[in-house]
């Protein structure tokens, strides 16, 4: 099965939609902020990892014990997800922390800046 496959993109955004649900709704640790959001899921073509990368509004810090409050959820978060998908194999899930969406508000900060600079 190729990494891209129609079935292998599928999956993806099957776990991605269980796992924002299972984070929203069920997991309760007080480490996780209720405006944590899974930006996307990638199963290996062998379905038995998976990347969800995370955000999370706050500092660093914050993000940093939102990932250890899933990574000590993951057992739950597993079974959860093997309940609600139908797959052979349930992913070893990875959780990492997408930082994407403060770069992009940052750089337009600073793209506005320099702008600001050329019209003065």
């Amino acid at each position: 099965m190729r990494k891209n496959s129609i079935k292998n993109t599928r999956i993806n955004m099957e776990i991605q939609k269980e796992l924002s649900e299972i984070i929203r709704l069920e997991i309760k640790d007080p480490r996780i902020p209720p405006m944590t959001t899974v930006v996307s899921a990638q199963v290996t073509p062998d379905l038995k990892y998976c990347k969800a990368y995370i955000s999370i509004l706050g500092d660093e810090e914050a993000g940093k014990s939102a990932i250890e409050g899933l990574k000590s959820a993951e057992g739950y978060i597993r079974r959860e997800l093997a309940r609600r998908v139908n797959l052979r194999n349930t992913p070893e899930i990875k959780f990492i922390l997408d930082q994407s969406i403060e770069y992009g508000v940052n750089m337009s900060r600073l793209i506005d800046e320099v702008t600001k600079d050329i019209k003065d």
